[in-house]
Protein backbone atom coordinates (compact mmCIF):
# COMPACT_ATOMS: atom_id res chain seq x y z
CA UNK A 1 0.00 0.00 0.00
CA UNK A 2 1.33 3.41 -1.11
CA UNK A 3 1.93 5.77 2.35
CA UNK A 4 1.90 9.77 1.83
CA UNK A 5 5.53 9.47 1.50
CA UNK A 6 5.64 7.12 -1.72
CA UNK A 7 2.94 9.60 -2.91
CA UNK A 8 5.50 12.85 -2.16
CA UNK A 9 8.34 11.16 -3.84
CA UNK A 10 6.46 10.45 -6.96
CA UNK A 11 5.46 14.03 -7.46
CA UNK A 12 8.54 14.83 -7.00
CA UNK A 13 9.77 13.15 -10.04
CA UNK A 14 6.65 13.60 -11.72
CA UNK A 15 6.12 17.21 -11.10
CA UNK A 16 3.67 18.74 -8.77
CA UNK A 17 1.14 16.81 -6.93
CA UNK A 18 -2.73 17.99 -7.27
CA UNK A 19 -4.74 17.66 -4.29
CA UNK A 20 -8.24 16.17 -5.02
CA UNK A 21 -10.85 14.15 -3.09
CA UNK A 22 -11.04 10.86 -4.79
CA UNK A 23 -14.28 9.24 -4.37
CA UNK A 24 -15.19 8.12 -0.42
CA UNK A 25 -15.55 3.95 0.44
CA UNK A 26 -19.02 3.46 1.52
CA UNK A 27 -17.82 3.14 5.34
CA UNK A 28 -16.99 7.03 4.77
CA UNK A 29 -13.19 6.34 4.64
CA UNK A 30 -11.08 8.07 2.07
CA UNK A 31 -8.68 6.16 -0.05
CA UNK A 32 -6.42 9.66 -0.30
CA UNK A 33 -5.99 13.07 -1.14
CA UNK A 34 -2.89 13.56 -3.09
CA UNK A 35 -2.32 12.34 -6.55
CA UNK A 36 -1.19 12.87 -9.67
CA UNK A 37 -3.07 14.18 -12.56
CA UNK A 38 -1.87 11.21 -14.72
CA UNK A 39 -0.95 8.51 -12.18
CA UNK A 40 0.73 5.50 -13.33
CA UNK A 41 -1.23 2.16 -12.56
CA UNK A 42 0.73 1.51 -9.28
CA UNK A 43 -0.42 5.16 -7.71
CA UNK A 44 -4.48 4.49 -9.07
CA UNK A 45 -6.75 4.87 -6.25
CA UNK A 46 -7.77 1.40 -4.82
CA UNK A 47 -11.15 2.49 -3.71
CA UNK A 48 -12.79 1.80 -6.59
CA UNK A 49 -12.26 0.54 -10.24
CA UNK A 50 -11.57 3.05 -12.85
CA UNK A 51 -13.13 0.19 -15.19
CA UNK A 52 -16.32 0.06 -13.55
CA UNK A 53 -16.99 4.12 -13.86
CA UNK A 54 -19.27 5.25 -16.95
CA UNK A 55 -20.65 9.01 -16.34
CA UNK A 56 -24.19 9.70 -17.63
CA UNK A 57 -24.26 10.98 -21.28
CA UNK A 58 -23.79 14.49 -21.85
CA UNK A 59 -26.63 15.94 -24.03
CA UNK A 60 -27.03 19.84 -23.03
CA UNK A 61 -30.50 21.64 -23.08
CA UNK A 62 -32.64 18.34 -22.09
CA UNK A 63 -33.89 19.92 -18.87
CA UNK A 64 -35.85 23.26 -18.26
CA UNK A 65 -33.67 25.24 -15.93
CA UNK A 66 -35.64 25.29 -12.28
CA UNK A 67 -35.66 28.08 -10.30
CA UNK A 68 -35.08 27.34 -6.36
CA UNK A 69 -37.90 28.13 -4.29
CA UNK A 70 -38.37 31.16 -1.64
CA UNK A 71 -38.42 29.78 1.44
CA UNK A 72 -41.13 31.11 3.41
CA UNK A 73 -40.83 31.92 7.06
CA UNK A 74 -43.06 29.70 9.62
CA UNK A 75 -43.55 32.24 12.12
CA UNK A 76 -42.74 36.53 12.23
CA UNK A 77 -42.34 39.23 14.91
CA UNK A 78 -41.87 42.93 14.53
CA UNK A 79 -38.32 42.26 13.58
CA UNK A 80 -37.43 39.23 12.96
CA UNK A 81 -38.38 36.00 10.57
CA UNK A 82 -38.26 32.44 11.82
CA UNK A 83 -37.54 29.81 9.04
CA UNK A 84 -37.02 25.90 9.73
CA UNK A 85 -34.77 23.83 8.05
CA UNK A 86 -33.90 20.10 7.71
CA UNK A 87 -30.66 18.51 6.05
CA UNK A 88 -31.75 14.85 5.06
CA UNK A 89 -30.92 13.27 1.96
CA UNK A 90 -33.12 13.08 -1.26
CA UNK A 91 -33.09 11.83 -4.90
CA UNK A 92 -33.03 14.46 -7.48
CA UNK A 93 -33.16 14.42 -11.41
CA UNK A 94 -30.06 15.90 -12.34
CA UNK A 95 -29.20 14.50 -15.31
CA UNK A 96 -32.14 13.11 -17.92
CA UNK A 97 -33.95 10.21 -16.66
CA UNK A 98 -31.50 9.31 -13.80
CA UNK A 99 -32.69 9.66 -9.69
CA UNK A 100 -29.24 10.97 -8.02
CA UNK A 101 -29.24 10.94 -3.96
CA UNK A 102 -28.06 14.02 -2.75
CA UNK A 103 -27.71 16.23 0.38
CA UNK A 104 -30.21 19.32 0.71
CA UNK A 105 -31.64 21.56 2.89
CA UNK A 106 -35.33 21.36 3.19
CA UNK A 107 -35.13 18.63 0.55
CA UNK A 108 -34.29 20.54 -2.22
CA UNK A 109 -31.47 20.85 -4.83
CA UNK A 110 -30.00 23.15 -4.43
CA UNK A 111 -31.40 24.60 -1.18
CA UNK A 112 -34.11 26.90 -1.03
CA UNK A 113 -33.63 30.65 -1.26
CA UNK A 114 -34.21 32.68 1.62
CA UNK A 115 -34.72 36.36 0.84
CA UNK A 116 -33.77 38.78 3.26
CA UNK A 117 -33.72 42.71 4.21
CA UNK A 118 -31.39 44.90 5.67
CA UNK A 119 -32.22 45.36 9.52
CA UNK A 120 -34.69 42.66 9.63
CA UNK A 121 -33.33 39.25 11.39
CA UNK A 122 -33.26 36.21 9.96
CA UNK A 123 -33.39 33.12 12.52
CA UNK A 124 -33.32 29.82 11.04
CA UNK A 125 -33.36 26.65 12.51
CA UNK A 126 -31.45 23.90 11.43
CA UNK A 127 -31.92 20.21 12.01
CA UNK A 128 -29.26 17.69 10.87
CA UNK A 129 -31.01 14.43 9.66
CA UNK A 130 -28.24 13.06 7.82
CA UNK A 131 -25.54 10.63 9.16
CA UNK A 132 -22.53 13.10 8.97
CA UNK A 133 -21.51 16.33 10.63
CA UNK A 134 -22.60 19.42 9.73
CA UNK A 135 -22.06 23.29 10.16
CA UNK A 136 -23.88 26.38 8.46
CA UNK A 137 -22.07 29.43 7.59
CA UNK A 138 -23.74 32.56 5.54
CA UNK A 139 -21.14 32.99 3.51
CA UNK A 140 -20.40 37.26 2.99
CA UNK A 141 -23.15 37.33 6.42
CA UNK A 142 -22.38 39.88 9.17
CA UNK A 143 -22.52 37.51 11.79
CA UNK A 144 -21.95 37.05 15.51
CA UNK A 145 -19.18 34.36 16.17
CA UNK A 146 -21.45 32.13 17.64
CA UNK A 147 -23.56 31.77 14.79
CA UNK A 148 -20.80 32.02 11.95
CA UNK A 149 -20.94 28.39 11.21
CA UNK A 150 -17.35 27.63 12.44
CA UNK A 151 -15.42 24.52 11.32
CA UNK A 152 -15.56 23.12 14.82
CA UNK A 153 -19.19 24.14 15.96
CA UNK A 154 -20.84 21.43 14.78
CA UNK A 155 -24.35 20.12 14.23
CA UNK A 156 -24.27 16.24 14.94
CA UNK A 157 -26.70 13.91 13.34
CA UNK A 158 -29.90 14.42 15.22
CA UNK A 159 -29.58 18.00 16.29
CA UNK A 160 -30.98 21.14 15.73
CA UNK A 161 -29.25 24.47 15.89
CA UNK A 162 -30.43 27.97 15.74
CA UNK A 163 -28.82 30.95 13.49
CA UNK A 164 -29.33 34.25 13.93
CA UNK A 165 -28.49 36.60 10.90
CA UNK A 166 -29.15 40.25 11.54
CA UNK A 167 -28.97 41.43 8.32
CA UNK A 168 -26.76 44.73 9.28
CA UNK A 169 -25.31 45.50 5.72
CA UNK A 170 -25.98 46.37 2.72
CA UNK A 171 -27.94 44.80 -0.49
CA UNK A 172 -25.58 41.57 -1.95
CA UNK A 173 -26.09 38.34 -2.93
CA UNK A 174 -24.50 35.83 -0.52
CA UNK A 175 -25.16 32.09 0.33
CA UNK A 176 -25.59 29.48 2.79
CA UNK A 177 -23.25 26.34 2.73
CA UNK A 178 -21.82 23.57 5.01
CA UNK A 179 -19.00 24.18 6.79
CA UNK A 180 -17.65 21.21 9.03
CA UNK A 181 -14.23 20.81 9.00
CA UNK A 182 -12.66 17.89 6.91
CA UNK A 183 -16.31 18.00 5.64
CA UNK A 184 -17.21 21.10 3.78
CA UNK A 185 -16.03 19.84 0.26
CA UNK A 186 -18.14 16.80 0.08
CA UNK A 187 -21.42 18.33 1.97
CA UNK A 188 -21.53 20.85 -0.23
CA UNK A 189 -20.56 18.57 -3.42
CA UNK A 190 -23.10 17.05 -2.38
CA UNK A 191 -25.70 19.53 -1.97
CA UNK A 192 -25.52 21.78 1.05
CA UNK A 193 -26.01 24.99 -0.49
CA UNK A 194 -28.56 27.72 -1.25
CA UNK A 195 -28.59 31.69 -1.84
CA UNK A 196 -29.50 34.24 0.59
CA UNK A 197 -30.37 37.54 -1.08
CA UNK A 198 -30.14 41.04 0.85
CA UNK A 199 -32.41 43.52 0.06
CA UNK A 200 -32.09 46.98 1.39
CA UNK A 201 -34.21 50.38 0.37
CA UNK A 202 -30.98 52.14 -2.00
CA UNK A 203 -30.71 48.80 -4.16
CA UNK A 204 -34.90 48.07 -4.17
CA UNK A 205 -35.22 51.78 -5.16
CA UNK A 206 -33.21 51.51 -8.30
CA UNK A 207 -35.06 51.00 -11.86
CA UNK A 208 -33.11 47.40 -11.82
CA UNK A 209 -34.65 44.26 -13.19
CA UNK A 210 -36.67 42.69 -10.76
CA UNK A 211 -39.22 40.29 -9.88
CA UNK A 212 -39.69 37.07 -12.34
CA UNK A 213 -36.82 39.00 -14.35
CA UNK A 214 -34.18 38.78 -11.57
CA UNK A 215 -32.87 35.14 -11.39
CA UNK A 216 -30.17 33.33 -9.31
CA UNK A 217 -27.70 31.19 -11.17
CA UNK A 218 -26.00 28.81 -8.88
CA UNK A 219 -23.49 27.20 -10.90
CA UNK A 220 -21.26 23.74 -10.00
CA UNK A 221 -19.73 20.51 -11.75
CA UNK A 222 -20.38 17.37 -10.66
CA UNK A 223 -19.53 13.40 -12.10
CA UNK A 224 -22.83 11.53 -12.27
CA UNK A 225 -22.40 8.00 -13.15
CA UNK A 226 -24.47 6.08 -15.56
CA UNK A 227 -26.39 4.70 -12.66
CA UNK A 228 -27.35 7.91 -10.95
CA UNK A 229 -24.43 7.63 -8.44
CA UNK A 230 -22.99 11.22 -7.60
CA UNK A 231 -19.01 10.74 -7.23
CA UNK A 232 -17.34 12.88 -4.97
CA UNK A 233 -14.08 13.45 -7.05
CA UNK A 234 -11.50 15.83 -8.54
CA UNK A 235 -12.99 18.15 -11.08
CA UNK A 236 -10.25 17.02 -13.83
CA UNK A 237 -13.27 13.91 -13.85
CA UNK A 238 -16.72 16.29 -13.37
CA UNK A 239 -17.84 16.54 -17.18
CA UNK A 240 -21.43 17.64 -15.82
CA UNK A 241 -22.19 21.32 -15.31
CA UNK A 242 -25.44 22.25 -13.40
CA UNK A 243 -27.09 25.10 -13.22
CA UNK A 244 -29.72 25.50 -10.50
CA UNK A 245 -29.40 21.79 -9.78
CA UNK A 246 -29.75 20.57 -13.60
CA UNK A 247 -27.02 19.88 -16.04
CA UNK A 248 -26.87 22.19 -19.10
CA UNK A 249 -30.43 23.11 -18.96
CA UNK A 250 -32.31 25.43 -21.06
CA UNK A 251 -34.38 28.85 -20.23
CA UNK A 252 -37.14 30.67 -21.43
CA UNK A 253 -36.74 34.42 -21.40
CA UNK A 254 -38.49 37.50 -22.61
CA UNK A 255 -36.81 39.40 -24.98
CA UNK A 256 -35.88 42.40 -22.54
CA UNK A 257 -33.26 42.84 -19.47
CA UNK A 258 -32.79 40.29 -17.05
CA UNK A 259 -30.75 40.73 -13.70
CA UNK A 260 -28.72 37.44 -13.63
CA UNK A 261 -26.78 36.97 -9.98
CA UNK A 262 -24.13 34.49 -10.77
CA UNK A 263 -22.85 32.27 -7.98
CA UNK A 264 -19.54 29.42 -8.69
CA UNK A 265 -20.48 27.25 -5.69
CA UNK A 266 -17.91 24.06 -7.14
CA UNK A 267 -16.19 23.56 -4.15
CA UNK A 268 -12.94 22.77 -6.41
CA UNK A 269 -13.33 24.82 -9.67
CA UNK A 270 -13.23 28.27 -11.84
CA UNK A 271 -15.47 29.08 -14.29
CA UNK A 272 -15.17 32.03 -16.63
CA UNK A 273 -18.50 32.58 -18.10
CA UNK A 274 -18.93 34.53 -21.44
CA UNK A 275 -22.03 34.88 -24.40
CA UNK A 276 -21.24 32.42 -27.01
CA UNK A 277 -21.33 35.07 -29.83
CA UNK A 278 -19.35 37.55 -28.03
CA UNK A 279 -21.87 39.91 -26.83
CA UNK A 280 -21.04 41.79 -23.71
CA UNK A 281 -22.78 42.63 -20.35
CA UNK A 282 -22.78 45.01 -17.86
CA UNK A 283 -21.80 43.94 -14.42
CA UNK A 284 -23.69 45.57 -11.78
CA UNK A 285 -22.02 43.77 -8.47
CA UNK A 286 -19.57 42.13 -6.65
CA UNK A 287 -19.64 39.49 -3.62
CA UNK A 288 -20.54 42.03 -1.03
CA UNK A 289 -23.06 44.46 -3.22
CA UNK A 290 -23.28 47.04 -5.82
CA UNK A 291 -20.65 48.48 -7.63
CA UNK A 292 -19.79 52.44 -8.11
CA UNK A 293 -21.16 52.33 -11.33
CA UNK A 294 -22.16 49.74 -14.24
CA UNK A 295 -19.12 48.15 -16.13
CA UNK A 296 -18.90 46.45 -19.39
CA UNK A 297 -17.58 43.16 -19.26
CA UNK A 298 -17.28 40.07 -22.01
CA UNK A 299 -16.48 37.64 -19.63
CA UNK A 300 -16.94 37.19 -16.24
CA UNK A 301 -14.78 34.68 -14.20
CA UNK A 302 -15.41 33.16 -10.62
CA UNK A 303 -13.42 31.28 -8.41
CA UNK A 304 -15.23 29.12 -5.78
CA UNK A 305 -17.93 31.13 -3.88
CA UNK A 306 -17.35 33.95 -5.83
CA UNK A 307 -20.67 36.12 -7.11
CA UNK A 308 -21.39 38.69 -9.53
CA UNK A 309 -24.61 40.26 -10.51
CA UNK A 310 -25.07 40.98 -14.41
CA UNK A 311 -27.60 42.62 -16.10
CA UNK A 312 -27.38 40.80 -20.16
CA UNK A 313 -30.44 42.22 -22.20
CA UNK A 314 -32.06 40.07 -24.90
CA UNK A 315 -33.71 42.50 -26.99
CA UNK A 316 -31.00 42.18 -28.77
CA UNK A 317 -31.70 38.96 -30.21
CA UNK A 318 -34.94 37.80 -32.29
CA UNK A 319 -37.75 36.03 -30.34
CA UNK A 320 -37.88 32.49 -31.80
CA UNK A 321 -33.60 32.82 -30.76
CA UNK A 322 -31.33 31.60 -28.60
CA UNK A 323 -28.10 32.34 -26.84
CA UNK A 324 -25.56 30.46 -25.30
CA UNK A 325 -23.78 31.10 -22.04
CA UNK A 326 -20.30 29.00 -22.19
CA UNK A 327 -17.30 28.07 -19.78
CA UNK A 328 -14.24 29.04 -21.42
CA UNK A 329 -12.19 27.70 -18.52
CA UNK A 330 -13.50 24.20 -19.04
CA UNK A 331 -11.22 21.48 -19.93
CA UNK A 332 -10.58 20.50 -23.75
CA UNK A 333 -12.53 17.13 -22.65
CA UNK A 334 -15.37 18.45 -21.73
CA UNK A 335 -18.28 20.58 -23.27
CA UNK A 336 -18.15 24.47 -22.93
CA UNK A 337 -22.14 24.76 -22.78
CA UNK A 338 -23.45 26.01 -19.21
CA UNK A 339 -27.04 27.37 -20.25
CA UNK A 340 -28.99 28.32 -22.78
CA UNK A 341 -31.09 31.17 -23.04
CA UNK A 342 -34.18 30.45 -24.85
CA UNK A 343 -36.29 33.92 -26.14
CA UNK A 344 -39.91 33.01 -26.72
CA UNK A 345 -41.52 36.40 -26.08
CA UNK A 346 -41.90 40.09 -26.31
CA UNK A 347 -42.42 41.93 -22.90
CA UNK A 348 -42.51 45.31 -21.54
CA UNK A 349 -39.21 46.56 -20.10
CA UNK A 350 -39.37 49.93 -17.79
CA UNK A 351 -35.97 48.80 -16.31
CA UNK A 352 -32.97 50.76 -16.70
CA UNK A 353 -28.95 50.52 -15.42
CA UNK A 354 -28.48 53.64 -13.40
CA UNK A 355 -25.13 55.29 -14.28
CA UNK A 356 -24.42 55.42 -10.50
CA UNK A 357 -25.23 52.54 -8.85
CA UNK A 358 -23.65 52.98 -5.31
CA UNK A 359 -21.32 54.76 -3.39
CA UNK A 360 -18.78 52.96 -1.88
CA UNK A 361 -16.85 54.03 1.04
CA UNK A 362 -13.41 55.21 1.25
CA UNK A 363 -10.58 52.72 2.10
CA UNK A 364 -9.59 53.55 5.34
CA UNK A 365 -6.06 54.04 6.30
CA UNK A 366 -4.58 51.10 7.37
CA UNK A 367 -3.03 50.72 10.94
CA UNK A 368 -2.12 47.08 10.78
CA UNK A 369 -0.49 45.17 7.78
CA UNK A 370 0.06 41.63 7.53
CA UNK A 371 1.39 38.47 5.04
CA UNK A 372 -0.15 35.45 4.23
CA UNK A 373 1.38 32.79 1.72
CA UNK A 374 -0.36 30.10 0.23
CA UNK A 375 1.17 26.74 -0.39
CA UNK A 376 -0.37 24.22 -2.29
CA UNK A 377 2.61 21.02 -2.80
CA UNK A 378 2.86 19.14 -0.77
CA UNK A 379 -0.01 20.01 0.98
CA UNK A 380 -1.99 23.17 1.96
CA UNK A 381 -1.21 25.57 4.11
CA UNK A 382 -1.07 28.79 5.06
CA UNK A 383 2.31 30.60 6.53
CA UNK A 384 3.70 27.15 6.72
CA UNK A 385 0.98 26.01 9.04
CA UNK A 386 -2.50 23.89 8.75
CA UNK A 387 -5.39 24.97 10.46
CA UNK A 388 -5.35 24.05 14.60
CA UNK A 389 -8.71 25.07 16.00
CA UNK A 390 -6.80 25.84 19.76
CA UNK A 391 -4.14 28.11 17.52
CA UNK A 392 -5.09 31.69 16.95
CA UNK A 393 -3.57 32.89 13.92
CA UNK A 394 -4.85 36.22 13.92
CA UNK A 395 -5.27 38.48 16.90
CA UNK A 396 -7.12 41.72 16.08
CA UNK A 397 -9.59 44.67 17.89
CA UNK A 398 -12.82 45.46 16.32
CA UNK A 399 -12.41 48.88 14.55
CA UNK A 400 -8.76 48.22 13.20
CA UNK A 401 -8.05 49.14 9.72
CA UNK A 402 -5.65 46.42 8.27
CA UNK A 403 -4.38 45.20 4.91
CA UNK A 404 -3.64 42.45 3.88
CA UNK A 405 -1.03 41.23 1.50
CA UNK A 406 -1.85 37.54 0.19
CA UNK A 407 0.55 35.73 -2.05
CA UNK A 408 -0.15 32.50 -4.09
CA UNK A 409 3.47 30.29 -3.35
CA UNK A 410 2.67 28.50 -6.55
CA UNK A 411 5.37 29.33 -9.58
CA UNK A 412 4.78 26.49 -11.77
CA UNK A 413 1.60 25.42 -13.12
CA UNK A 414 0.46 21.53 -12.45
CA UNK A 415 -0.55 19.68 -15.24
CA UNK A 416 -4.11 20.88 -14.52
CA UNK A 417 -5.70 24.36 -13.89
CA UNK A 418 -8.74 24.06 -11.37
CA UNK A 419 -6.29 23.96 -8.05
CA UNK A 420 -3.64 26.62 -9.73
CA UNK A 421 -5.37 29.74 -8.56
CA UNK A 422 -6.64 30.35 -4.51
CA UNK A 423 -9.69 31.47 -3.51
CA UNK A 424 -8.81 33.64 -0.59
CA UNK A 425 -12.36 34.27 1.97
CA UNK A 426 -12.43 36.04 5.38
CA UNK A 427 -15.00 35.72 7.68
CA UNK A 428 -17.14 38.48 8.84
CA UNK A 429 -15.62 41.28 6.80
CA UNK A 430 -15.98 42.54 3.42
CA UNK A 431 -12.83 43.88 1.98
CA UNK A 432 -11.52 46.29 -1.01
CA UNK A 433 -9.11 44.35 -3.80
CA UNK A 434 -6.63 47.40 -3.96
CA UNK A 435 -4.20 45.75 -6.20
CA UNK A 436 -2.67 42.68 -7.91
CA UNK A 437 1.35 42.34 -8.59
CA UNK A 438 1.11 46.37 -7.20
CA UNK A 439 -1.07 47.52 -10.48
CA UNK A 440 -4.87 48.84 -9.18
CA UNK A 441 -7.76 46.43 -10.18
CA UNK A 442 -10.31 47.50 -12.42
CA UNK A 443 -13.73 48.54 -11.83
CA UNK A 444 -15.72 45.31 -11.93
CA UNK A 445 -13.37 44.08 -9.22
CA UNK A 446 -13.36 47.74 -6.85
CA UNK A 447 -16.36 47.12 -5.36
CA UNK A 448 -16.71 45.49 -1.78
CA UNK A 449 -15.87 41.81 -1.81
CA UNK A 450 -15.17 38.96 0.28
CA UNK A 451 -13.75 36.38 -1.63
CA UNK A 452 -10.42 37.14 -3.76
CA UNK A 453 -8.88 35.24 -6.70
CA UNK A 454 -4.63 34.71 -6.11
CA UNK A 455 -2.99 33.43 -9.23
CA UNK A 456 0.08 30.91 -9.40
CA UNK A 457 2.69 33.52 -8.34
CA UNK A 458 0.41 36.12 -8.08
CA UNK A 459 0.55 38.84 -5.19
CA UNK A 460 -3.25 40.22 -4.18
CA UNK A 461 -3.62 43.41 -1.30
CA UNK A 462 -6.61 43.96 0.40
CA UNK A 463 -7.68 46.50 3.15
CA UNK A 464 -10.55 45.78 5.82
CA UNK A 465 -12.21 47.15 9.46
CA UNK A 466 -12.97 44.74 11.45
CA UNK A 467 -16.94 45.41 12.55
CA UNK A 468 -18.21 45.80 15.99
CA UNK A 469 -18.64 41.51 16.70
CA UNK A 470 -15.90 40.38 19.14
CA UNK A 471 -15.00 36.36 18.86
CA UNK A 472 -13.15 33.46 16.82
CA UNK A 473 -13.35 33.71 13.57
CA UNK A 474 -11.66 31.74 10.25
CA UNK A 475 -9.91 32.87 7.21
CA UNK A 476 -8.85 29.95 3.99
CA UNK A 477 -8.94 29.58 0.67
CA UNK A 478 -12.34 28.65 -0.39
CA UNK A 479 -11.30 25.77 -2.74
CA UNK A 480 -12.46 23.59 -0.24
CA UNK A 481 -10.71 20.87 -0.84
CA UNK A 482 -7.23 23.03 0.05
CA UNK A 483 -9.77 24.04 3.41
CA UNK A 484 -10.41 20.66 3.98
CA UNK A 485 -6.82 19.65 3.70
CA UNK A 486 -5.71 23.07 6.41
CA UNK A 487 -5.48 25.83 4.17
CA UNK A 488 -7.36 28.04 7.07
CA UNK A 489 -6.28 30.01 10.13
CA UNK A 490 -7.82 31.67 13.09
CA UNK A 491 -8.72 34.76 13.85
CA UNK A 492 -9.45 36.32 17.22
CA UNK A 493 -11.31 39.66 17.20
CA UNK A 494 -11.41 41.18 20.82
CA UNK A 495 -13.51 44.35 22.03
CA UNK A 496 -12.38 47.45 20.87
CA UNK A 497 -11.23 48.48 24.81
CA UNK A 498 -8.72 45.36 24.29
CA UNK A 499 -4.81 45.95 24.76
CA UNK A 500 -4.12 43.15 22.73
CA UNK A 501 -5.18 45.51 19.73
CA UNK A 502 -4.11 43.75 15.71
CA UNK A 503 -1.81 41.19 17.41
CA UNK A 504 -0.87 37.77 15.81
CA UNK A 505 -0.19 35.06 17.96
CA UNK A 506 3.24 33.68 18.54
CA UNK A 507 2.44 30.63 17.30
CA UNK A 508 1.49 32.09 13.56
CA UNK A 509 5.05 32.37 13.17
CA UNK A 510 6.50 29.24 14.43
CA UNK A 511 7.60 26.18 12.47
CA UNK A 512 4.60 23.17 12.36
CA UNK A 513 6.97 20.91 10.44
CA UNK A 514 11.39 20.16 10.08
CA UNK A 515 13.38 21.96 7.34
CA UNK A 516 11.98 19.80 4.62
CA UNK A 517 7.78 20.91 5.11
CA UNK A 518 9.47 24.34 5.85
CA UNK A 519 11.32 24.58 2.65
CA UNK A 520 8.45 23.12 0.58
CA UNK A 521 6.04 26.04 1.82
CA UNK A 522 8.83 28.72 1.22
CA UNK A 523 9.00 29.40 5.04
CA UNK A 524 10.86 29.07 8.76
CA UNK A 525 11.16 30.42 11.86
CA UNK A 526 13.56 33.22 10.96
CA UNK A 527 11.63 34.33 7.96
CA UNK A 528 8.29 34.86 10.04
CA UNK A 529 10.19 36.45 12.71
CA UNK A 530 10.86 39.07 10.50
CA UNK A 531 7.55 39.53 9.64
CA UNK A 532 6.31 40.65 13.17
CA UNK A 533 7.71 43.89 12.60
CA UNK A 534 3.97 44.32 10.64
CA UNK A 535 2.32 45.02 14.31
CA UNK A 536 2.26 48.51 13.37
CA UNK A 537 1.05 51.36 15.78
CA UNK A 538 -1.83 49.30 16.71
CA UNK A 539 -2.71 51.97 19.59
CA UNK A 540 -2.22 55.45 17.86
CA UNK A 541 -4.64 54.85 15.31
CA UNK A 542 -7.73 53.45 18.02
CA UNK A 543 -9.28 56.66 18.54
CA UNK A 544 -9.36 57.82 14.76
CA UNK A 545 -10.53 53.80 13.65
CA UNK A 546 -13.67 53.76 16.20
CA UNK A 547 -15.41 56.59 14.07
CA UNK A 548 -14.97 54.68 11.00
CA UNK A 549 -15.52 51.41 12.48
CA UNK A 550 -18.50 49.94 10.34
CA UNK A 551 -17.30 51.84 6.81
CA UNK A 552 -17.81 48.64 4.68
CA UNK A 553 -21.01 47.82 5.69
CA UNK A 554 -22.69 50.65 3.92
Amino acid sequence: MLNRRDLLKAAAIGGPAVLFPWDRAPGGVRASSLALPAAPAALAAPARSEAKRSAARIVPFEHAMPLPPVLSPVSRTDSSDLYQLRMAETRAEIVKGLLTTVRTYGGCFPGPTIRAVRGREVVVQQTNDLSVHTSVHLHGGYVPSRYDGLPMDLVKPGETREYRYPNDQVAASLWYHDHAHELEAENVYRGLAGAYLLSDPHESGLPLPNGEFDIPLLIRDARIESDGRLIYTDPYQCPHMLVNGKERPYFQVAARKYRLRVFNVSPNRHISLRLAGGEPFTQIASDGGLLAEPVEVHELTLTGAERAEIVVDFARYPVGGSVVLENTAALETERAEVLRFDITRTAEDRSQIPAVLATLPPIPKATVHREFELTTFPDARINGRKYDPNRTDVRTTAGTSEIWTIHNYLTRRPAGVFHAPHSFHTHLVRFRVLDRDGKPVGPAEAGLKDTVTVNPGETVRIAMTWGDYPGEYVYHCHHMVHSSHGQMGRIDVLPAASEDRGKESDDAFADSHPASGASAAGTGRRRWRGRRRHRLHHHAGRRRNRGRRNWWRG
